[in-house]
């Protein structure tokens, strides 16, 4: 997947911008607020997800405007595509080759990214859900269906919360429970399958990924860890009505799942440095542009987002220089830290304005 032109209009702080990128490496160079992670930003919009930032749609109108545009062609499987997104009112709309979508979701499987931004270098340190929430994201990606299975599971577990409170009052409510747990059961099974097929997968590449940043000093092993086996979640969730009820969540079932890293058999969250917790983050995000391409044939678009001046001259380097085949949009602050690119193609923003 290649990125041929981008277009973006009074989104943010930017006014107007058409980009032109490199097939390969592209650094995005400016100060800080001048508009480089709001360029890495609508890129991201393409893939379908939500802001990675987590921020609201009304905040990507430029203040002043009604409405903010963005439009991208790009070459996938050997065809040319283009997507269109205009955000309006709070709300996103999604066009792929001029067709409206239904849902800015269903450019899922259309349009591939990862993005690595500095609030992934806690990705290992931080709570479990912060990699439950890696690891759905980027199968989501991949596979458009799993999101319907994610949501219909979420929805289910949020009428068990409500329902487990007053079950302590009215047992009838057991009939209520049992058509929900039904429910957690058969999607979160579906859940736990997709998760072991994707980090199965993702296992292949990472420990080499990592080999490579760590200047070949450090092995890595990924372990997924299962809160309840998936054909017993029916039954834990059954005997597990009596304690749920006293703290009023759902504690079996794969929203409870994590995942663990050990380096040379010590685990990276309670033992590592923070250099080693970055760099396993950076790894989980390029095996997963390598999970990418295994199953759809293509390299998805990588997003590096402000991360150079957290990673040493080595790590640097080797994402510079060592990352091959993929399209890249990398921003950073400080010139200094892009010295050793090679070949690629550096744009300067200021106050959201390319500058020549």
């Amino acid at each position: 997947m290649k990125i041929k032109e981008i277009k973006i209009r009074n989104f943010r702080n930017i006014d107007s911008i058409d980009i032109f990128p490199d097939e390969n490496m592209n650094i995005i160079c400016g100060e800080n607020a001048q508009g480089k992670t709001n360029i890495i930003e609508a890129i991201w919009f393409f893939t379908g997800a939500k802001s990675f930032r987590n921020y609201k749609d009304t905040v990507f109108v430029k203040f002043g405007e009604e409405k903010a545009k963005l439009e991208i062609s790009f070459i996938f499987k050997g065809c040319e595509e283009n997507i269109t997104i205009e955000i309006e009112n709070n709300k996103r709309t999604a066009f792929l080759n001029n067709k409206k979508l239904s849902s800015p979701s269903l450019l899922a499987g259309n349009f591939g990214a990862v993005i690595f931004s500095p609030s992934d270098l806690s990705l290992i340190k931080d709570s479990p859900s912060v990699r439950r929430k890696f690891l759905d994201v980027s199968i989501g990606q991949l596979y458009p269906s799993f999101i319907e299975i994610l949501s219909s599971y979420t929805r289910a577990v949020i009428q068990r919360n409500k329902i487990i409170k007053d079950y302590k009052y009215d047992k009838t409510l057991s009939i209520m429970l049992d058509i929900f747990e039904k429910e957690i059961s058969e999607n979160g099974i579906k859940i736990i399958n997709y998760r072991k097929k994707y980090l199965d997968i993702l296992e292949k590449y990472v420990p080499d990924i990592y080999f490579g940043l760590s200047a070949g000093k450090e092995k890595i092993k990924t372990n997924y860890i299962i809160n309840c086996d998936s054909e017993k979640i029916e039954e834990k969730l059954k005997i597990s009505r009596e304690n749920d009820m006293l703290s009023g969540v759902t504690s079996v079932g794969p929203h409870r799942d994590d995942i663990d890293f050990k380096i040379n058999d010590i685990s990276v969250r309670n033992f590592g440095s923070q250099g080693q917790q970055r760099s396993v983050a950076l790894a989980l995000k390029l095996a997963g542009a390598e999970v990418s391409k295994e199953i759809t044939g293509e390299y998805p678009i990588c997003l590096l987002d402000d991360v150079m001046s957290e990673l040493d001259p080595s790590r640097q380097n080797y994402i510079l220089n060592h990352i091959k085949e993929w399209q890249v949009f990398l921003s950073c602050c400080d010139p200094a830290n892009i010295n050793n690119l090679t070949k690629g193609k550096v744009f300067n923003i200021q106050k959201g304005a390319i500058k020549i």
